[in-house]
């Protein structure tokens, strides 16, 4: 099976491993991830701060060469990468004036066809019908949900999970036999692209979340966005200052956790490259 994968600036940069949890994630499950052909960066986060017709032009070129490509699915493991994606289909869909304006600008027809997905909708898509029996090695680990604040919102156009109390991660995670929490900072914003310009600010947000998850006991930090694990990993001495406290709790994506659960090497995962190193127990250092 072949499925369209547009990774982004971050996945395809500084957050490797994601991309790199991803394809080996697909690959145990018989999936192959095809590159958008000659894609570019969708324009997140500052373009639709500065130019409208920029911000929506980058995001469809991007589709309309998935769909010149003949790709129907595409996953978009990037949260913001994915936002920005079905805003911009939502919005050239419902304005042909503005559609027309963007279309004679990419000089590439957009017929808003594909199907875009985040990572936790391929996942529940593909992967959650086959994973019950590849499972071998159950994530038994009490894990914190962390959704952020832009995989499940605006909800009436995402139409994806609860926006306040999602739970699709959860359910996953409870499939691979870990142990979801009930806490109050599933949705709230990490900081976002926040991350270099005012790492103070990502600091106290990211801190409230890191702590809440800390504070219930959580045994890691499930993410499904770069941006996200960016903030609560490479930003955790920033964190700890701001806190006052030494919080280790590792931060992993779902696609690592589930891993992990078949079977699949650290290696495989990218484990080794997070700056908070990922210990779930006395006997489990899976990074050296």
């Amino acid at each position: 099976m072949k499925i369209g994968f547009y990774p982004g600036c971050s996945v395809e940069g500084g957050s490797r491993e994601y991309k790199e949890s991803c394809r080996a994630l697909a690959k145990a499950f018989d999936i192959e991830l095809e590159y958008v052909p000659d894609w570019n960066c969708c324009g997140a986060s500052a373009a639709h701060n500065l130019n409208k017709e920029l911000s929506l032009a980058l995001p469809a070129r991007i589709l309309s060469l998935a769909e010149k490509a003949g790709m129907t699915d595409i996953l978009v493991p990037c949260a913001a990468c994915y936002n920005r994606l079905v805003l911009t289909q939502h919005e050239l869909l419902k304005n042909e004036t503005l559609r027309n304006k963007i279309i004679e600008l990419t000089e590439l027809d957009f017929k808003g066809t594909c199907n875009i997905m985040n990572v936790v909708q391929w996942i529940e898509k593909h992967i959650i019908p086959r994973l019950p029996e590849k499972v071998t090695t159950p994530f038994d680990h009490k894990v914190a949900c962390y959704y952020g604040c832009l995989l499940v919102r605006p909800h009436k156009v995402l139409q994806f999970d609860r926006p306040e109390d999602p739970q699709t991660m959860d359910e996953v995670m409870k499939i691979i036999g870990a142990h979801p929490i009930d806490w109050a900072f599933k949705t709230e914003c990490c900081g976002a692209g926040l991350s270099v310009s005012k790492t103070d600010v990502v600091a106290n947000l990211s801190g409230k979340i890191v702590y809440d998850a800390f504070s219930r006991q959580a045994e890691a930090l499930i993410v499904a966005c770069p941006m996200c694990h960016s903030n609560l990993d490479m930003r955790r001495p920033d964190i700890n200052k701001y806190l006052q406290k030494n919080i280790d709790i590792p931060v992993i994506y779902i696609t690592q956790a589930i891993g992990l659960a078949i079977g699949l090497t650290e290696k495989e995962l990218g484990l080794h490259r997070h700056f908070v190193p990922v210990v779930l127990s006395e006997k489990a250092e899976l990074t050296k």
